[in-house]
């Protein structure tokens, strides 16, 4: 998980108009949808490799459903779990727990499962492909019978979004948003219908393997 300053990747962020900046908006817009689409009453969020939690805080910052939502938020790097907990805090959102610890540790979410919202993002073009298939299994296990899934992944050529799509699909989840395929980002949203099935503690969701080994052919991603 170490190739890459995961820290100091965040300020890509801040660039205006960026391939990040633009992905940060239609995930905050699909987490926005998922809320509106939720029934009445309190709500559980989870978000694994969360980093500063730029997309779940910005997204609940003002939103009418905010007090409503419990949210944990588990993040590895101490620097943006720190960030994360002040972003919370200037947006008063005190029902945002960010957690410091291995967001692949299923342990980490026992209190906060079956979720209502389970993000998913920056995490996949980070797996091998089969990793990409066991992650979205286990989200039969985080997602709430009619919870949604906000997912992203690039749209590299081969494009693996349609077949991460089919990945749902076989696991009980339906199709609620999918970017266009023209646009430079994917961000997918996928809503529950089955009943979740339970959660082991100590269950590995997913071995981080990391972009630039990808890249550099050491764990090819369609592996």
């Amino acid at each position: 998980m170490f190739d890459r300053d995961w820290f100091t990747w965040h300020e890509l962020y801040d660039t205006p108009n960026s391939k990040l900046a633009r992905r940060l908006a239609a995930v905050r817009e699909q987490i926005a949808a998922a809320l509106d689409d939720a029934p009445p009453g309190p709500l559980r969020a989870i978000s694994l490799c969360a980093g500063q939690g730029r997309d779940l805080i910005g997204a609940l910052a003002g939103h009418p459903r905010a007090a409503d939502v419990h949210a944990r938020l588990v993040e590895l790097d101490e620097r943006n779990v720190v960030a994360a907990r002040a972003a919370a805090e200037r947006a008063g959102l005190p029902g945002v727990e960010v957690i410091a610890g291995d967001a692949a540790d299923a342990t980490h979410y026992l209190p906060s499962v079956p979720a209502d919202l389970v993000l998913l993002c920056g995490i996949l073009g980070n797996l091998t492909l089969p990793g990409v298939a066991r992650l979205v299994e286990h989200c039969t296990q985080l997602c709430g019978t009619g919870g949604s899934v906000v997912w992203t992944r690039h749209r590299e050529v081969p494009d693996p979004v349609p077949w991460i799509c089919d990945r749902f699909d076989e696991n009980g989840f339906e199709r609620a948003y999918l970017s266009e395929a023209t646009v430079d980002h994917g961000v997918g949203r996928h809503r529950f219908l089955k009943d979740p099935q339970p959660l082991s503690p100590g269950t590995s969701l997913f071995r981080f393997v990391g972009h630039d080994r990808l890249i550099n052919g050491a764990a090819p991603w369609w592996t």
